[in-house]
C-alpha cells in the first residue's frame, strides 16, 4: 500500500466508519475478505437497501456480487476507493448527511441520485454506473424497475 492508502486505512478506523461498515457486513452476514489497496471486500450482499451493487462504508465495500466478480470489477471497486477516501476527508460520519443531501440534490435536479451528486461525479459517474448529465435515457428503459431494469453498479 501507499502511504496516502494506509493514511485513508488509518484514517477510517478512527474516525469509525471502517467499524460501522464490519458491523453492516456482520449484521448482514456477508463474508469479508481483505481486498487491494486496503480496502475490505464484504460480498454476497442480500439486504434490500440500498438499492445498488456496492456501497461503502469506511474502508468496507460491500457488493452482492460473489468475491470473484466483486474483484474481477476493477472499474467500479476503483470507484468505491475514491469513496472511501472520501469518507476519510469528510472525518468519516459526516460524509453520510453529505452525501445523502448531494444525491436530493442531483435527485431534484436530473431526475437520478447520481449524475449532480459531487461525491458520485467525483468518484466517476460512468464507474458507479451514473449517466452523466443531460445524457438521454432510452424509452424503453425509462422509470422500469425490479428485476427486468438496468443495472446500477453503486449507491
Amino acid at each position: 500500500m501507499t502511504p496516502g492508502q494506509r493514511l485513508r486505512q488509518l484514517a477510517n478506523v478512527l474516525n469509525a466508519t471502517t467499524p460501522l461498515g464490519l458491523l453492516l457486513a456482520g449484521c448482514a452476514r456477508t463474508p469479508v475478505r481483505r481486498g487491494p489497496r486496503g480496502l475490505l471486500i464484504a460480498t454476497g450482499y442480500r439486504w434490500r437497501l440500498p438499492f445498488a451493487g456496492a456501497f461503502t462504508v469506511g474502508n468496507v465495500v460491500l457488493f452482492r456480487a460473489g468475491p470473484e466478480e466483486a474483484l474481477a470489477n476493477t472499474v467500479l471497486l476503483g470507484h468505491e476507493e475514491r469513496h472511501c477516501t472520501q469518507y476519510a476527508w469528510c472525518l468519516g460520519l459526516p460524509f453520510l448527511p453529505l452525501y445523502f443531501l448531494a444525491a436530493g440534490w442531483s435527485l431534484a435536479r436530473t431526475g437520478n441520485p447520481g449524475s449532480r451528486n459531487f461525491f458520485e461525479r467525483r468518484a466517476g459517474l460512468r464507474a458507479g454506473g451514473y449517466p452523466e448529465p443531460g445524457a438521454r435515457v432510452q424509452a424503453a428503459t425509462a422509470g422500469r424497475t425490479g428485476p427486468a431494469a438496468p443495472e446500477r453498479n453503486e449507491a
